[in-house]
């Protein structure tokens, strides 16, 4: 089980269930997620701990948790990420817990990469732009990793 925090504006495309009050049991902890209302209309959503993006279609809004391990899953293999970490990660992505925002760094980190998101003419492949994105030095992560993807590879190794 994971938290999403969503933005009000994804919210309301969504229209989750009522939150329960359990922690997170994934290793990849909770992600925040947005609507992106640019051609085609996307879902951005960040790894609350590494800052990692990841795209996917926004539509059909009523399934982005359902089709978002799946994007991830690819995303994570397309980082060299071990097969058995994918596979753990993606039976406990089973079931999710939607929550407001709350962390204004994860916030500010979801608007810098929206702004190079809308700077790229071409956004159809999106597994190439969220790796491309990963590869972003982040102000949080600065004590540490500095990117994404460096982030994402020491928690896998931890």
């Amino acid at each position: 089980m994971y938290y999403l925090h969503c933005t009000k504006k994804l919210l309301d495309r969504i229209k989750p269930t009522p939150p329960t009050a359990d922690a997170s049991t994934t290793q990849l902890g909770n992600w925040y997620a947005t609507a992106l209302f640019t051609r085609p209309q996307l879902a951005l959503l960040v790894n609350e701990q590494t800052l990692l993006p990841v795209l996917l279609p926004l539509a059909p809004a009523a399934t982005l948790t359902d089709r978002f391990p799946l994007q991830l899953a690819q995303i994570l293999a397309a980082h060299g990420i071990a097969e058995t970490f994918i596979e753990t990660e993606m039976a406990l992505m089973q079931e999710v817990s939607h929550a407001k925002t709350g962390n204004r760094s994860v916030l500010g980190i979801m608007n810098q990469f929206t702004y190079l998101i809308e700077s790229q003419t071409d956004r159809d492949d999106l597994l190439a732009l969220s790796l491309k994105l990963s590869r972003t030095p982040c102000g949080p992560l600065y004590k540490g990793a500095v990117f994404p993807d460096k982030a994402l590879k020491e928690l896998v190794l931890r």
